[in-house]
């Protein structure tokens, strides 16, 4: 068994996140790498042909931008929370604005609210350009509980 306590805490001291998404098998299955920009945690899931929903476009599936939302945000929430607890998902909501194409994909997560229990995260996906999202999350997470 992997010790996430272990892992996160790591990932705090170095910024390093490769050891958390190793112990995570849906996040090594999307490619997800992440970084600390500025002190906010930025999500990359580099193109690849399995994440394609609709080849006659191609499109990247809905579902695998929800997930790199949804892994966002729970990153997000293991840089800042105190305490390291894996963050549990109440509910995501998924706002899709525009196909992805097939190129990287980017995403940057907000707490909006943390409570002692539940967390208020805000998502958002790019690809070329962050001033034009391609889908944006709303979450809720359980914390403690």
């Amino acid at each position: 068994m992997t010790d996430l306590p272990a892992l996160v805490q790591g990932f705090r001291d170095s910024g390093d996140a490769a050891p958390l998404v190793q112990a995570i098998p849906y996040l090594r299955f999307l490619g997800l790498r992440f970084e600390v920009v500025a002190g906010a945690v930025q999500a990359t899931m580099p193109f690849a042909d399995h994440l394609v929903g609709n080849p006659s476009l191609p499109a990247i599936h809905g579902g695998t931008l929800g997930a790199l939302l949804e892994a966002s945000a729970i990153v997000q929430v293991l840089w800042d929370a105190p305490a390291p607890v894996l963050p549990k998902t109440i509910n995501l909501t998924v706002e899709y604005l525009r196909s992805g194409g097939p190129a990287d994909t980017f995403a940057r997560s907000t707490i909006t609210r943390h409570g002692r229990r539940v967390i208020h995260v805000r998502s958002e996906t790019w690809q070329e350009d962050p001033g034009r999202p391609i889908a944006l999350g709303h979450l809720h997470l359980l914390v403690e509980g």
